[in-house]
């Protein structure tokens, strides 16, 4: 298990041990003026950051040269997460009531921690969205046989507490332990859901995708777990596999901003067909009691007549989470997306004008004004859930919203031929820099930040296998060397942006002309 560790000499020496850093700082003066002051600059550290910077040539779902128009990025996003984060935590942490003594029972929740958490909470995400991270998940297991491959939020986490050095080595970016503990939305290590059998008793992500195969979300690679004791020792009132409420906040956020805001990227696009979303939510409200007595199997095989894939969707719901899930509020939230969303904002197509503008801006800010007040705290929450949660009414209709876009754009053939060059991109890379690692006349010229990234691996290493030899796999020992190069080239192919990704390639492949301009990021 990976939260029995006792505390450190450090988290008991310190007052107030949310406030603890991995190296002691002293703050000047005008910093200590604030409430918390500590907090504040761990916000501004991870704002000043060069892997917050990148977050704007990243990809949220499509990219921006893929789409041809403006659409949210990861950094817009990570920042419109932040600020519905902060107005969620004002709200909750101002309580003066039963919430109010629930919050302070658990470790409190501070506005500034969950927006710096929400800030941070991309950071990991690799070039060209999810799929850039299932592509480096692949080729971290069968290129390097790092049992653990690659997951973005455990990224986060390393990125955070070991690549992104703030102004000594070893510290990561030195922030308290209350923000390294808010970004940690999965506290686990990969492996500790390899013998979980998923259902309403099993966390959400520990199930693993694949039978044996270790949790499908982590937030931590054992390399790095350490740092997960130490942040999670400021907070022994929350229990293993629970969030902080900083971080139920955060996630919370992300979950809203990422339902709305692709919603505004798609109807600007126009990719979103009123005609065919009408259909689906008109026959699933007209044929809901027939569909009920559908065989799963039968539902599956014809999902794209219309009505079957909302009902699919309430059984996933039903199915996965029985302690929130409710048929009628799932109706009500059919009903409501339908009369907001599809015959209300997509019946009129975006034309750019200043009025659709005002119209689009309307329906996000109530939508988003409304979720975030829709909370609720709890002392003992289901192991599925959070201690900081939507209420039923609203978590339906997120769960709604996201299905519009999972539904009609994710699943479409010309978008996942797009992604499918996009992952050949990163193998290419992937390939490419472990040939130059292995080149012994030539690897002096490597990138010398990835020789960089090489020797930072083998000392986690090294010292994982004096600490805690156990957390090696057998056939993860049998070659250090080669996983620690393994990790090093998928921290920075991960690191790079969608542009810097597509040059490298060109470049390492021999298929671009444009040295200089291509090289820039090495």
């Amino acid at each position: 298990m990976t939260h029995d560790a006792p505390a450190t000499d450090a988290t008991q020496a310190c007052p107030d041990p949310r406030l603890r850093r991995r190296a002691p700082e002293v703050l000047d003066e005008f910093q200590r003026r604030e409430r918390h002051p500590e907090y504040r600059v761990d916000l501004e550290r991870i704002r000043f950051s060069p892997y917050f910077s990148r977050l704007s040539a990243v990809t949220q779902v499509i990219s921006q040269t893929g789409a041809g128009l403006a659409v949210h990025n990861r950094l817009t996003h990570s920042v419109k997460v932040s600020a519905v984060a902060r107005a969620i935590a004002v709200q909750v942490s101002h309580d003066s009531g039963t919430t109010g003594r629930v919050v302070a029972q658990l470790g409190g929740c501070d506005p500034v921690v969950a927006q710096a958490g929400a800030a941070a909470h991309d950071l990991g995400h690799p070039p060209f969205g999810h799929l850039g991270e299932q592509a480096l998940d692949r080729l971290a297991q069968d290129r390097f046989g790092l049992s653990e491959g690659f997951e973005g939020n455990a990224q986060t986490f390393r990125i955070v507490t070991r690549l992104d050095e703030h102004d000594r080595a070893g510290t990561g970016l030195n922030l308290t332990a209350a923000v390294r503990a808010a970004v940690l939305k999965y506290p686990w290590l990969r492996r500790e859901g390899q013998h979980a059998v998923g259902g309403p008793d099993t966390p959400r992500g520990l199930t693993p995708s694949s039978p044996g195969g270790g949790a499908n979300k982590f937030s931590v690679y054992a390399l790095d777990l350490h740092e997960l004791h130490d942040a999670r020792s400021a907070y022994p009132a929350i229990a293993p596999f629970q969030q902080t409420l900083e971080c139920a906040v955060m996630d919370i956020a992300d979950d809203i901003a990422y339902s709305l805001h692709d919603l505004d990227d798609f109807y600007r696009a126009g990719l979103l067909n009123q005609v065919t979303i009408a259909s689906e939510f008109r026959a699933w409200r007209r044929e809901r009691a027939e569909l009920a007595q559908a065989e799963p199997g039968e539902l599956r095989r014809t999902s794209r007549i219309p009505g079957r894939s909302l009902e699919l969707l309430w059984r996933r719901l039903a199915d996965k989470d029985p302690w929130v899930a409710d048929e009628d509020a799932f109706a009500e939230a059919v009903a409501r997306v339908n009369d907001d969303v599809v015959e209300g904002l997509l019946s009129v197509p975006f034309d750019g004008s200043l009025h659709a503008e005002r119209s689009l801006s309307q329906f996000t800010s109530g939508w988003i004004n409304r979720l975030q007040h829709s909370v609720t705290v709890s002392a003992e929450p289901p192991v599925r859930s959070a201690h900081v949660t939507l209420s039923t009414a609203a978590w339906h209709e997120v769960a709604v919203l996201k299905f519009l876009h999972q539904r009609f754009i994710l699943e479409r053939p010309d978008l996942a031929v797009y992604q499918r060059g996009q992952a050949s991109v990163l193998e290419r890379l992937v390939d490419g820099f472990a040939a130059w690692l292995d080149d012994p006349h030539d690897v002096r010229r490597a990138p010398r930040r990835l020789l960089d990234l090489v020797d930072l691996a083998s000392e986690d290493l090294a010292r994982l296998r004096r600490e805690d030899p156990d957390l090696l796999d057998a056939e993860d020992g049998s070659d250090l060397r080669l996983r620690a190069r393994g990790r090093a080239i998928i921290d920075y192919v991960a690191a790079l942006t969608d542009a810097q990704a597509m040059h490298l390639d060109a470049m390492i492949n021999g298929g671009s002309e444009r040295l200089w301009e291509g090289g820039q990021g090495l």
